[in-house]
């Protein structure tokens, strides 16, 4: 909370607490209307009201708020913040009611007790009225005090989740990246020699893969558009090293209009796909389809797999405990995933809300 505020909420209070006063002396003025010299007796009024309310109230304040609560309310302990509380507001009163004694015998005000017809045989209850006045006082600085550190609390909370957020996207996007970059370029380099055009043209989609992993993906948010350009040229260099057409097939229905959505939220699992496909004469080895409508995106990918493949693989690419998490922390409960797996298919149906 800003220093500026917190000010603002001590000066609220005070200004409350002094229009209090206030109101105390206008009902004193009224009821002294006829008497000699009115005046002097509200100014002297004002200043019995000062010494009586005002010293024990600041003191307790100011000592709930600075030691009773962070020492020791704030670490629980209960009982002994309690019997600091009331021997603070007891000192606070007793040196307001001294205070107040010693100007009334020096002259310098009088005594608003029937003009001292009762003198300092009122002395308990005066002190007790004034500890009650800092226990009050000090209750309320302690709401206020527990209320700002509470705010805090909260936007601490929020700025490491936050920092937590961005710390874990960028640890996903290191883990992702390297793997699109080696792959797709041991395919280019596997076309070089049997056709430097084709080559060309490939690594041209490579570059534009790059620059949109190197610029792209930093907002929040991209165009679905811009989304679907990727993962067509994606595919086209994993295609590379397959003669079969039919080998990948990709479709997308509705309408994409302006519709936005997370970077690299499809990749994973299209990348995933290429990965653990292991024949790549089957037609329609990989099935990827992408559903556009009004109120959300649909994605959809299959491929087919060998459950016993005799070749060992790597172990490469963005797990699956990975992708999920990255789901969870963009779009949580607006989004649902299905997976399924059989001997020889794998699919997964996500479903993005709003997209």
């Amino acid at each position: 909370m800003k220093k500026s505020f917190v000010i603002l909420i001590h000066v609220g209070f005070w200004v409350c607490y002094f229009i209090l006063i206030a109101i105390m002396l206008g009902v004193y003025y009224r009821s002294n209307l006829d008497a000699v010299n009115s005046v002097a007796r509200v100014i002297n009024a004002l200043k019995n009201i000062l010494l009586f309310g005002f010293v024990p109230s600041v003191i307790s304040y100011f000592f709930y708020y600075f030691l009773v609560f962070p020492k020791y309310l704030q670490q629980k302990k209960f009982v002994f913040s309690v019997l600091l509380g009331l021997l603070i507001s007891f000192g606070s009163a007793l040196f307001g009611y001294l205070l107040l004694r010693y100007f009334i015998e020096s002259g310098s005000i009088n005594d608003m007790d029937s003009n001292g017809e009762h003198g300092r045989s009122t002395a308990i209850r005066v002190i007790m009225l004034m500890t009650f006045i800092g226990v009050v006082c000090g209750i309320v600085a302690l709401v206020i005090k527990g209320f700002i550190t509470w705010f805090n609390e909260i936007k601490l909370n929020e700025a490491l989740k936050e920092k937590a957020y961005e710390m874990e996207m960028a640890l996903i996007k290191l883990q992702l990246d390297p793997h699109l970059l080696f792959n797709t370029i041991n395919n280019i380099d596997a076309l070089i020699l049997k056709d430097a055009v084709a080559a060309s043209d490939y690594l041209n989609k490579l570059s534009d893969i790059m620059r949109f992993m190197l610029y792209e993906t930093k907002p929040d948010k991209i165009l679905l558009s811009k989304e679907i350009e990727y993962i067509e040229k994606y595919i086209a260099l994993q295609k590379i090293r397959s003669s079969n057409k039919d080998y990948v097939h990709f479709t997308i229905t509705g309408n994409i209009g302006s519709k936005q959505i997370a970077p690299m939220t499809f990749i994973p699992f299209i990348e995933n796909a290429f990965k653990h496909t292991n024949n790549k004469k089957l037609e329609n080895a990989i099935s990827i389809h992408l559903a556009v409508k009004a109120q959300k995106i649909q994605f959809t990918c299959e491929n087919k797999f060998d459950s016993k493949p005799s070749v060992q693989q790597s172990d490469s690419g963005l797990g699956s405990e990975l992708i999920q998490k990255r789901l969870n922390l963009v779009y949580g409960a607006k989004h649902t995933l299905d997976v399924h797996k059989t001997e020889d298919l794998y699919s997964i149906n996500l479903v993005i809300i709003n997209g």
